[in-house]
């Protein structure tokens, strides 16, 4: 038995979250925003944040900056039961941090690296590779030590027998410059949502960009927002699933992590792909029933509670 079920391995950063904004930022205007939210932020840590809180062993392998930021992500992490023994302080570089504005079901974010861009496979503890059942890695394109080392990483992970999820999340140069055809072969799950996949794979309808990643991939989960998510397996059988709507979103900030959370939360714990899929609907729909992405999570019996009371789901 290893210690820990997932370790989710990446960027760390804090969220300040603005909610009911007067319309779009201009340069030299000023606009109001009706609410505000200082959090736990980075795509890697609501994932890892809702997987621990949906029941498995969580821990987090990234950098903050010895700062008061690093504190509060640190305090969250551990808040929300994620073993934080992996974590790395640095005096070097400041704490991530992202503004988030959120306007219905989409975001604009502008965000500083800071320590999350830093972190190299040099920096990681080795033990990450023999003490987890799984690794999760996102938002590759914002880490430039991370993604440079990002083969060498998968490879580790594969000899040491740890399975492995990637959610590329979105490129904010808009390069797109992975190296697909090498790294796919080396993930578990693929999880892209479906815009990142065109831009993934410079391709203008979603049926295109499947055929470009068909011959590489193991396993993939594609996020489609409202319309659900759609399954492909490595022998190119396809499951589409709709969506739980959620007709009074508060924000959909996190939806996408806390569709991976559902999903890799039943992958560790051994359940069919399907279920998988079912579960990480339910989990990106509860999301949006509050503010942030992390909010909603923060057990197991009260997630279920609000899937099941607003959404009808059954486990």
């Amino acid at each position: 038995m290893k210690p820990f079920d997932i370790v989710a391995l990446g960027e760390l950063n804090v969220d300040l979250i603005l909610n009911q904004i007067d319309g779009f930022p201009e340069v030299g205007k000023e606009k109001f925003a009706k609410q505000m939210t200082l959090t736990l932020g980075s795509s890697t840590a609501i994932f890892a944040a809702n997987a621990a809180a949906l029941g498995v062993k969580v821990a987090f392998c990234g950098m903050v900056g010895n700062d008061q930021f690093g504190d509060l992500v640190e305090s969250s992490l551990q808040s929300k039961k994620v073993d934080t023994s992996y974590l790395i302080r640095t005096n070097e570089h400041a704490t991530g941090a992202t503004i988030c504005m959120s306007y219905d079901e989409d975001r604009a974010n502008l965000t500083y690296q800071g320590a999350m861009d830093v972190m190299a496979l040099k920096d990681i503890n080795p033990e990450v590779f023999t003490n987890a059942k799984h690794i999760h890695i996102s938002s590759i394109f914002m880490q430039s030590g991370l993604k440079k080392d990002l083969i060498e990483i998968l490879k580790l992970a594969q000899a040491n027998g740890v399975t492995t999820s990637l959610d590329t999340q979105w490129d904010p140069v808009e390069e797109w410059d992975l190296d697909y055809a090498n790294v796919l072969p080396l993930i578990t799950v693929f999880m892209p949502n479906e815009t990142e996949l065109k831009a993934l794979t410079h391709k203008d309808n979603i049926d295109d960009a499947i055929a470009c990643i068909a011959p590489y991939i193991n396993n993939a989960i594609i996020k489609q927002g409202s319309r659900g998510s759609l399954l492909i397996k490595k022998d190119g059988t396809r499951h589409q699933m709709a969506a739980m709507l959620n007709e009074n979103v508060v924000d959909c900030i996190g939806a996408g992590d806390s569709f991976n959370s559902g999903f890799i939360a039943q992958f560790v714990q051994g359940a069919s792909l399907e279920d998988c899929q079912r579960y990480g609907n339910m989990t990106g729909a509860v999301n949006t029933t509050a503010a942030g992405g992390t909010t909603a999570f923060t057990c197991l019996e009260d997630v279920e509670r609000v899937a099941k009371e607003r959404f009808g789901f059954v486990k």
